[in-house]
């Protein structure tokens, strides 16, 4: 099968024999087959994170990936540039200061992950940094920062507002997160943050969605593969990883699926254009269940 995007659905439904194609492959190259390289990847290898600043955007699990990634790593400050609920039961110390920098040192951590925050907003969440504080505690950490980059109000798919994503300058890997879950529901406020938002996007995209229309794979791949979207603030020394999360069955790995060739069409065809808004490293899109740390898959886009 030649290299390049099929619209989405072209594959036949149904069961392939052993050793042809999965259902959802698009490409063979060098000897690799879409959707089989990646189910032998690790979580910290998927998302590039060893020794990295990562910062995690989207909805749809922020916050689950962020610990899932805590977990696997030696001395990993976990922190934000935004509000995030109280976690301390998922790291080994959480210190409340002005200087994060200093704190990121702390010895009683040892190698278990630190949890640094400005201060105790109310009794549910945390305030976050500015991200000009984190570049300092990035530059002064050696080991691996996990940034919740901004909010989503426990929805499961949005677009950055005008002042979003609060994306540090020193980021290494920006994460953008859907969980795949909200393909076939309606787009509204139940499960997406800031619809309007969304729809802006898709429909500078070439889509045409209103509020109420059944959320599509193609909906959302567009969004996170968009500039105004999932590619929105990426620093220039950055990769995007987008993560599609919830792959909790076949039939959401088939969607996942959809949405990860959506991203590869649009990130390749705005590359193919010279847009330099887009021209951002895309290396794979992370299929994921991030609530137990499994890697679903990895699906390639710049091969």
């Amino acid at each position: 099968m030649a290299e390049g995007a099929m619209a989405e659905g072209a594959m036949a439904e149904g069961a392939m024999a052993e050793g042809a194609m999965a259902e959802g492959a698009v490409w063979v190259k060098n000897d690799f087959i879409f959707g089989t390289r990646g189910r032998d990847m690790d979580l910290v290898e998927a998302f590039r994170a060893t020794e990295a600043a990562v910062a995690v955007v989207g909805a749809g699990g922020k916050k689950t990936t962020m610990y899932a990634l805590a977990d696997r790593l030696d001395r990993a400050i976990v922190t934000a540039t935004v509000r995030i609920p109280i976690f301390d039961d998922e790291v080994a110390a959480v210190r409340v200061t002005a200087d994060p920098a200093s704190a990121s040192r702390d010895p009683d951590a040892g190698n278990g992950s630190i949890g640094l925050v400005p201060e105790r907003e109310r009794a549910d969440r945390y305030r976050g940094y500015d991200p000009s504080v984190v570049d300092d505690l990035i530059t002064t950490h050696d080991g691996p920062v996990l940034v919740k980059a901004d909010g989503a109000r426990l929805r499961e798919f949005k677009a950055p507002n005008g002042t979003e994503p609060r994306i540090p300058s020193l980021t290494d890997v920006v994460v953008p997160v859907v969980s795949v879950g909200v393909v076939g529901e309606p787009l509204g406020d139940d499960l997406v943050h800031r619809p309007e938002r969304v729809i802006a996007v898709a429909r500078d995209a070439g889509l045409d969605v209103s509020v109420g229309d059944p959320i599509t794979a193609e909906l959302v791949g567009t969004v996170l593969a968009d500039p105004e979207g999932g590619l929105k603030g990426v620093p220039e020394r950055a990769v995007v990883v987008p993560l599609i999360n919830k792959v909790d069955d076949d039939e959401r790995e088939r969607s996942a699926r959809r949405i990860a060739e959506t991203i590869r069409r649009r990130v390749r065809i705005r590359t193919d254009r010279g847009e330099a808004a887009t021209n951002v490293p895309v290396p794979h899109v992370v299929l994921g269940r991030l609530l137990d740390g499994t890697v679903v898959d990895v699906v390639p886009v710049d091969e």
